[in-house]
């Protein structure tokens, strides 16, 4: 991804939007060679509901809660780009971003031209949903609307399936209320060590529905949000970790028995820094107990695992430290790896970042209010089982 590096000093302008909870992000869509603006590109936060389509100008404006996202801005035909942006950085008020035409790599030339399944879906299409989509509780109620558009590549010599998009793939999440619209980058499974790993944008929409149904999906999102990922990086960023359930311990390089961290909150492992930022490092991987909620059975049954388990375990490894905005978000997100239950949940289970149990309605009420000037466009690296991104 495209991340924005340059940080301006420290300016009276970050104070201000931080003192209201909120910032804009604002700025030009433009085609690189011909310098013209674009309209109608796609313009959203990665992981989020919120998202707008450039207008006649080429120009976007969109209003977020304090914290950090990864913007991403596409058009037809042009490379898809992708900046980090907060509201520490007051630069995003006044974007110019210049999308490239695509180029196709000879090795994808060479995929196309040798590696192409023909009846992809029907070979490959369950093994994609079950490691993809998943194969909990809320994955019986997903359905992949179009997979049309995605095409299957089978190299017999690397033992590797790679899926790739053709345009956005379209996900109904029926368990939580949520159309989720991938730009799907791709999905690639390496039989030889079973390493999965996945990569693209995903923006979510709330789904319309009776009273009944969202006061459902507002419940069952609750139960998703509990002991994941983004819950637990919310709580180590407000030091509530032991208050929401979760407790950590260290395993050192090498050593597979785990020690109790009981202050995690110790110079050793946490830092706070600026704008509301924190900073966690580990002498290893961290081992994060969720002790609120038992693990589902088919995660039990899968892992050969005593049904009678009474917390869930899940593995954080973190390879230079992260940095943890207000809302949850972190990065750089690609030095992250999580295994046990995490990994175990998908997109079935993934909630966006701007979910929050107190506020959540559960359906949608409100669909333009966090969109400036149009309607948003209609419209993961993992590794053994799930990276999370923005991206989970």
């Amino acid at each position: 991804m495209i991340r924005i590096v340059k940080l301006l000093p420290v300016l009276l302008l970050p104070f201000f939007v931080m003192a209201q909870g909120n910032f804009r992000v604002a700025g030009k869509v433009i085609d690189s060679l011909t310098q013209q603006p674009l309209q109608g590109a796609s313009v959203f936060c990665q992981n989020t509901t919120i998202g707008t389509v450039t207008n006649a100008d080429g120009e976007f404006r969109l209003n977020l809660s304090n914290g950090g996202y990864d913007l991403v801005i596409s058009f037809m035909g042009l490379e898809t780009q992708s900046i980090r942006i907060s509201n520490t950085m007051p630069e995003v008020a006044h974007l110019t971003i210049a999308l490239h035409q695509k180029e196709k790599s000879l090795e994808e030339v060479a995929i196309v031209a040798t590696n192409e399944v023909a009846n992809g879906w029907e070979k490959y299409g369950q093994f994609l949903t079950d490691n993809f989509i998943g194969k909990t509780v809320n994955s019986k109620e997903c359905e992949i609307v179009n997979p049309e558009i995605l095409r299957f590549f089978y190299s017999r010599k690397r033992k590797r399936l790679k899926v790739t998009g053709d345009s956005v793939l379209i996900i109904n999440n029926k368990a939580l209320g949520y159309v989720i619209k991938y730009q799907l980058d791709s999905f690639v499974h390496e039989y030889d060590n079973g390493k999965t790993l996945y990569a693209g944008y995903p923006f979510y929409e709330q789904m319309e529905g009776s009273e009944e149904e969202m006061l459902v999906w507002k419940e069952k999102r609750k139960t998703a949000y509990n002991g994941s990922v983004l819950q637990f990086l919310r709580a180590y960023h407000d030091s509530t970790l032991n208050g929401d359930g979760f407790r950590i311990e260290l395993i050192g390089d090498g050593n597979s028995k785990s020690s109790p961290i009981y202050n995690p909150y110790d110079t050793l492992y946490y830092d706070t820094l600026q704008f509301k930022r924190v900073e966690l490092f580990f002498p290893g991987k961290l081992r994060v107990v969720y002790a609120k909620e038992k693990p589902g059975p088919a995660y039990l049954a899968a892992n050969k695992l005593p049904m009678n388990t009474p917390v869930q375990i899940s593995i954080l490894d973190i390879a230079n430290g992260i940095i943890v905005e207000e809302n949850g978000y972190y990065f750089d997100q690609k030095d992250v790896l999580t295994l046990g239950y995490w990994a175990w949940e998908k997109m079935a289970d993934s909630l966006p970042y701007d979910y929050h149990p107190d506020t959540d309605t559960g359906g949608k009420i409100d669909a333009d209010m966090n969109i400036e000037p149009e309607k948003a466009k209609e419209e993961k690296v993992e590794e053994n089982e799930n990276i999370p991104t923005a991206n989970n």
